[in-house]
């Protein structure tokens, strides 16, 4: 058999599945929400690294701070 004639088989064995059909339903409906978060991200990508950013330089600025000057961390 052909690598297409596997997979329509195996789908079509899916899809007539009650299980796979649900299981299917799951997938779409991850898909529906991932995707347009995807979407979100890639379209604000920019204030988000800098967002993240700002507070990562934020919480180095706060340990350089809190370290100890003679080495004893207590």
């Amino acid at each position: 058999m052909t690598l297409f004639k596997t997979a329509k088989h195996a789908l079509t064995r899916i899809v007539k599945e009650e299980k796979g059909a649900e299981g299917i339903e799951k997938i779409l409906i991850l898909a529906a929400v991932a995707l347009p978060l995807l979407g979100v991200l890639l379209f604000f990508s920019g204030e988000l690294r800098e967002w993240i950013g700002s507070h990562w330089d934020s919480v180095n600025d706060n340990s350089d701070q809190n370290n100890p000057v003679d080495g004893n961390p207590f």
